[in-house]
């Protein structure tokens, strides 16, 4: 098969769908290498570290014409992907090139969430109006949907007129480098380099108001757990908010701060803690959490989106506005040992079912379904 991806996040966003991205066409490459592989992106930023895969093709603007690159993401890629006669394109974030749907060329969407319809107040009324028109077009026009969660899934289903038997749940990928353990002394250099303690509470989230940190601040005065918080996410403006508050409440000794710390630090930053806490008040699917128990750590989480799917059963959860529960669950978590092993067993256990060799073939088989 010839298929397309566009791949503009890979190359240029450093969270989720970035995230996303890159692990789909790393697990397609090297799983799938008999399949020709063309990755459409308008740019590339070097910062990111992502380079195309072995036996793909690079496709830019600059393969045609002088197109702006924002223009010819929506608009020029369905003409360069009928030249290249492509079997399948595949949209790996919520939208697909307008005019794709008179190619010729199947169609399969990525769909994340639709907290633009369901938490409209987390998005301004120009990315709500903008997501409305390109991401319910795309719904409309693809041949099949990737819904990452069940949670997906009945967003769709709730919010679109998108039947069910066009949508299937294909769950994100965890890197394998997550799994294969650290030494001690690795683990020991990695917690001086950056000024951490020997045991800590971990929560990894961009620093933005929908991510939550505030609620395990507000934990941490409980004092019902003796256990220091590290966070460490994507640098915004909101991380002020965040240290404004530890600063009024008396907490600062008892967080580490880590914005903007590279991903391949993340496996050394996951098994070095005792413990992983997500708060968050909506994700699509919440890969952190995955991270986390292929990492070898207890989870606790929230309640109320997906996270009780990437969790699995023998995680915690608490309500995400409830600072008196979740000093509870941490507490439960650190204290009990016997507790904290079998949530760790049972965690590593129940991440095995978004291994690279699951995904591929859920995705494979879609593709395959398509292409006669």
């Amino acid at each position: 098969m010839k298929i397309g991806f566009d791949a503009k996040r890979a190359f240029n966003n450093r969270r989720g769908l970035g995230n996303y991205s890159r692990e789909t066409l790393r697990i397609l490459t090297t799983l799938g290498p008999e399949h020709q592989y063309y990755l459409f992106t308008p740019g590339i930023d070097p910062g990111i570290g992502f380079e195309c895969p072995d036996g793909a093709r690079l496709v830019t603007t600059q393969a045609r014409g002088t197109w702006p690159q924002s223009f010819w993401r929506t608009f020029g890629i369905a003409k360069e992907a009928k030249r290249l006669e492509l079997d399948l394109y595949h949209g790996l974030s919520h939208e697909l090139p307008f005019g794709i749907e008179k190619t010729g060329i199947r169609t399969v969407l990525t769909m994340h969430d639709l907290m633009f319809l369901s938490h409209p107040g987390f998005f301004s009324h120009f990315d709500r109006t903008m997501y409305r028109k390109k991401y319910l077009h795309s719904c409309r026009v693809a041949d099949r949907i990737v819904a990452i969660s069940e949670q997906t899934r009945r967003d769709l289903l709730e919010w679109t007129d998108t039947p069910n038997e066009k949508i299937e749940v294909v769950y994100q990928g965890c890197h394998p480098r997550f799994r294969q353990p650290i030494t001690e002394e690795a683990k020991q250099q990695f917690r001086e380099h950056h000024h951490l303690p020997e045991a800590y509470l971990l929560n990894v989230a961009a620093f933005e108001p929908r991510k939550n940190q505030l609620i395990l601040l507000k934990a941490l005065e409980t004092k019902r757990f003796d256990l220091p918080l590290v966070i460490a996410g994507q640098k915004t403006p909101y991380l002020e908010t965040l240290r404004q508050y530890a600063r009024e409440h008396g907490l600062e000794h008892r967080i580490c701060w880590l914005p903007n710390l590279p991903g391949e630090a993340l496996p050394a930053l996951y098994q070095s803690a005792t413990a992983f806490a997500f708060p968050s008040l909506y994700e699509g699917f919440g890969i952190p959490v995955v991270e986390a128990l292929a990492s070898g750590l207890p989870v606790i989480a929230a309640t109320g989106s997906c996270l009780e799917e990437s969790g699995g059963p023998d995680s915690l959860y608490c309500s995400p506005t409830d600072e008196t529960e979740w000093a509870e669950r941490i507490a439960e978590v650190v204290e009990n040992e016997a507790k904290r092993n079998t949530m760790i067993q049972q965690g590593l256990a129940y991440s095995e079912r978004f291994s690279d060799q699951a995904i591929h073939r859920k995705l494979i088989q879609i593709y395959q379904n398509l292409i006669p």
